[in-house]
Parts: structure tokens; sequence; C-alpha cells
């Protein structure tokens, strides 16, 4: 379904006027307060401000399927590197990923019977091998001439069963 708000949004229209008649983060500052960038999965279980002791303001998170370093993912790095203060990124995955131990065919042929269309050679960056998958996503940060030089990168892998991380690439 595209298109068209009628009432499928309305719920979330009501929750934002209570939201905005005592918004309290006007004034907020762009940079991240803690020099932190998350990147991780679009996965519900994970609620990274939380997770980390975090409040609005203290770091960018970006998210997507997986957690994948994109180009849009090194994009956005860059600019939070070079403009917004971020000093230090976190490359998070996490366990009973929904991409994780999936051949790319295979997951192409899940969205695809979900009635998607994607462009031949459309990659969904799967995770056959996950350790695998960690370990070039921190590689594609460290090795960008866009991520502003001497930006500690590190990758981790959250337990959604536990909300515990463990540092999988230091």
């Amino acid at each position: 379904m595209t298109g068209g708000a009628g009432d499928a949004y309305a719920d979330l229209l009501a929750a934002n006027d209570a939201y905005a008649a005592s918004f309290a983060l006007a004034g907020l500052e762009a940079r991240a307060a803690k020099g932190l960038a998350l990147v991780t999965c679009i996965d519900s279980r994970i609620e990274p401000l939380a997770a980390f002791g975090l409040v609005p303001g203290d770091a960018k998170i970006l998210r997507n399927a997986g957690g994948r370093v994109t180009h849009d993912v090194v994009r956005s790095l860059a600019v939070a590197t070079a403009l917004l203060g971020v000093e230090r990124v976190v490359v998070m995955h996490h366990s009973r990923c929904a991409m994780a131990g999936m051949a790319e065919p295979a997951l192409r042929a899940g969205v695809l019977a979900g009635g998607a269309e994607l462009p031949d050679g459309y990659d969904l960056l799967a995770m056959n091998d996950p350790t695998a998958a960690l370990l070039e996503d921190v590689r594609r940060v460290r090795e960008s001439p866009m991520v502003r030089p001497g930006v500690v990168v590190t990758g981790w892998r959250y337990d959604v069963d536990t909300g515990r991380v463990s540092v999988e690439v230091p």
C-alpha cells in the first residue's frame, strides 16, 4: 500500500500532538555530545539509547536492515565525523537477525515473494556468514576516505535475548 494517509496514521498523529505539547528537545545541539555514531539494525528489539545509557543528542543513530554499512551509511558518517563531532563509530549487528545465515539468493527470493520488485543486480546485503559481514562492515568504515582520519571504529554484536553486547571487532 502506498500513498493516502486517511486514518492509517491517525494514532501516530495523535501521539505526535501529545509529544509536541510537552516537547523538551528544543535548542538541542546537532553535534553528538558523546562523539558517538552507532550503525545498527532496524530490529524493534534494539533500543540504542536505552541500551547504552544515552539520551537524545548524545549520538548519531543510523539504522537499516541488518545494520549494514551501505553507501548511504558512509555518506552519513562522512557528515557526522566532519561536521557533527563524531569521533567513535560502533557497527552493531545482532543475534537472531532475519538477514543472518541467509544467502543473497534466498533473501532476494523472500523479498520478491513478499510482493516487492527488485532491480537486477540489487544487493540486499544478506549475511550468510554474520561474523564475516560484521568484519566487512567495520572494514568499510575504517577504509573509507570519506570518514575523517582518526575516527575509532569497532564492531559489536547485540544479543536480543539478554540486551548484552560483545565486542567482536576491537
